[in-house]
């Protein structure tokens, strides 16, 4: 009996105490206001079976990115998924990104994505805000506007060119 009360005693305890704020997939909380159940940011896709992205045609990306495609993939099993688009040499030159949900989440996925510390600010189309910037192996156009995430990533260093196929998602989308 006596075992049965320390361990009911332990229980209690540990249930009371909180170890910190909940982390997410990626281990980082999410910025904001804590909360008991906070949303969770998600990981990044991986490109799934070849196939045709439902917002973007691949003549559009070609003129926009610049270079041909060669073909499509997406992610199976979302409503919007990413779409990964690749060259002549089979090498993925861009990819899009989009999320709806908690504008928390929106808004700390723009943020992974072009960090407010270290990117151009981004403002277009009116009324979505986030960041702008080259990177290391291409460029990254991220921007959110309430609980809507929209993120392209570029083979190319112009930050331009995402911007426009964000542009374009946007538009598509009528978001």
């Amino acid at each position: 009996m006596r075992r049965i009360t320390v361990l009911a005693l332990l229980l209690l305890v540990s249930s009371c105490s909180s170890g910190g704020s909940p982390e997410t997939t990626t281990g980082n909380p999410v910025p904001g206001p804590t909360t008991t159940t906070q949303a969770a940011i998600p990981v990044d896709a991986e490109p799934g079976d070849k196939g045709t992205c439902p917002y973007l045609a691949v003549p559009d990306v070609q003129v926009i990115n610049g270079q041909k495609v060669l073909f499509t993939k997406v992610t199976p099993g979302q409503p919007q998924p990413s779409c990964f688009f690749y060259g002549l040499d089979s090498l993925e030159q861009l990819r899009t990104y989009i999320y709806v949900g908690d504008p928390r989440v929106a808004k700390a996925l723009v943020d992974r994505s072009a960090p407010v510390s270290t990117s151009n600010p981004a403002n277009e189309p009116t009324g979505w805000e986030g960041g702008s910037q080259a990177t290391d192996k291409g460029a990254v156009y991220a921007v959110a506007k309430g609980g809507t995430a929209v993120r392209v990533v570029t083979n190319q260093k112009q930050t331009i060119k995402a911007k426009r196929i964000s542009e374009a998602i946007i538009k598509n989308l009528g978001l």
